[in-house]
């Protein structure tokens, strides 16, 4: 791919929509580049259809045309989500046309150092700890990415002195091929999206491309506790800096035995304490794990140690992730939609300490969960399943001695079934008890996004209580 400002004059195919392909397409437009942007979803579910329009930009929408890849095509943008094996990207690769995301075009005209953050798991907490640390030291962060604003809108709005801080999928960073952070972070590699990567060896290549640009002036931070990030070590250009939960370094963050403080090494072998884990305002191993890795990153970007230490005491954690919602009869209920794999599922019932219901199931994308077994024998009071899997863990359940347990028919609307389960998971429950959604599974069978999984499960817990 060229620079952006180098397709002046020249067709440039935007596939799908959304947050992302609307920044993109106007970015090019206002280039001067010949825009054509399109979607599969009929015209009625894009509503950004309208505004592009009205700037001169072609809007296709009911699907993509035969002739919407041919050789007259300069650069083919893609919607991170979009799998490389539809028709228009085959027909572009067989031309020998540039596909990226949009992660690659804001790159290219971002004007501040871009802090990337990856991971199976965590990676929105850890972006918003680092961000809410990076402000608190006076350095000017822009928080973007997949966390929420489109990254190609933030990055021309960034100056030097700002820092870019950047959540990026595995789709993302698929589709980059100069891109280079400043700081890049892995936090941990786990199975999951098999279906649109075709096995692990794609999904972790795909991961790995976050520094696979950087030098020796750029930073790679790692999980010590995970193979894959020990394994990729090897081959650093970058500094590394690691982090690890589970044992001291000779270098790097980690939790201190004996006070459980956490602590960053120096290359002197010094140890500087930020905060205890009892101190953070986030709760859940998984938590600490984040925490470790937000420090790190904010320490590689010239943050104090004390502002970091404020951050984390005061950041209570992001919506739909372990997200406490109410108390109803000494009940508690917690919503962790965001949980679209068993090991995120997994990190969140290592959380707590009481037995739990759990409300689980979503996208069947093969998986058998068994690896839930051990955590269900040892945690669960109750299991209600939703969605396409529910048949499959409640089976897990049922081999773990679970006896308390319902499946939910989906039907044709996912709110009555989110209100059914939360019902039903209340019934099951006593004082001192937790219900907690942690589905394991992605939410696209019922619902259009996690967020929106979340948002029927604190508005039906909400209802409840009103009712009581």
């Amino acid at each position: 791919m060229k620079h952006p400002r180098e397709y002046k004059g020249e067709q440039v195919v935007v596939l799908g929509l959304a947050r992302s392909g609307v920044a993109a397409a106007k970015l090019f437009h206002k280039l001067g580049a010949i825009v054509t942007a399109s979607d599969k979803k009929d015209r009625t579910q894009c509503p950004e259809a309208g505004e592009l329009e009205a700037l001169g930009i072609s809007v296709l929408c009911g699907g993509h045309p035969d002739d919407l890849i041919h050789e007259g095509v300069a650069l083919v943008v893609k919607n991170p989500g979009i799998p490389y094996r539809v028709e228009p990207l085959q027909r572009a690769a067989a031309l020998g046309i540039d596909i990226v995301t949009e992660v690659e075009v804001a790159y290219r005209i971002c004007r501040a150092p871009i802090i990337g953050i990856t991971g199976s798991n965590g990676k929105t907490t850890t972006t918003t700890l680092v961000g809410l640390m990076l402000k608190e030291g006076g350095l000017k962060p822009i928080v973007a990415g997949n966390i929420g604003r489109a990254l190609t809108e933030a990055a021309q709005e960034a100056e030097p002195d700002n820092r870019m801080v950047v959540e990026l999928s595995s789709f993302q960073l698929k589709g980059t091929e100069q891109f280079r952070p400043a700081i890049g972070c892995l936090l941990n590699i786990y199975e999951t999206h098999l279906d649109y990567h075709g096995g692990m060896d794609d999904y972790i290549a795909s991961k790995v491309k976050m520094f696979e640009n950087q030098t020796e002036d750029d930073t790679a931070v790692l999980n010590w506790d995970d193979a894959v990030c020990k394994q990729l070590a090897k081959n650093l250009r970058a500094k590394l800096l690691p982090f690890s939960r589970r044992e001291p370094l000779p270098y790097g963050l980690y939790v201190r035995p004996g006070d459980s403080m956490l602590v960053y090494r120096d290359t002197a072998g010094a140890e500087h304490p930020i905060v205890r884990v009892g101190e953070l305002g986030i709760v859940g191993s998984f938590n600490v794990e984040n925490a470790l890795a937000a420090s790190a990153i904010a320490i590689a970007s010239g943050a104090d140690l004390a502002s970091i230490a404020k951050a984390l005491r005061e950041f209570r954690g992001v919506e739909h992730r372990l997200e406490w919602v109410a108390t109803i009869d000494d009940v508690q209920f917690y919503n962790n939609a965001k949980a679209t794999n068993p090991a995120a599922t997994l990190s969140t019932m290592g959380a707590f300490e009481q037995k739990l219901i759990l409300i689980a199931g979503g996208l069947d994308r093969g998986s058998d969960y068994m690896e839930l077994l051990p955590a269900f024998k040892e945690q669960l009071k109750g299991l209600v399943t939703l969605g396409e899997t529910r048949a499959k863990i409640d089976r897990v359940a049922e081999l773990a001695g679970v006896s308390n347990r319902k499946t939910v028919d989906t039907g044709e609307h996912a709110a009555d079934a989110v209100r059914e389960a939360v019902e039903a998971a209340f019934a099951m429950a006593g004082p001192g008890d937790i219900v907690l959604l942690s589905p394991a599974c992605a939410s696209w069978d019922m619902f259009t996004s996690y967020e929106e999984r979340g948002r029927m499960f604190k508005e039906s817990v909400h209802k409840l209580r009103l009712g009581r």
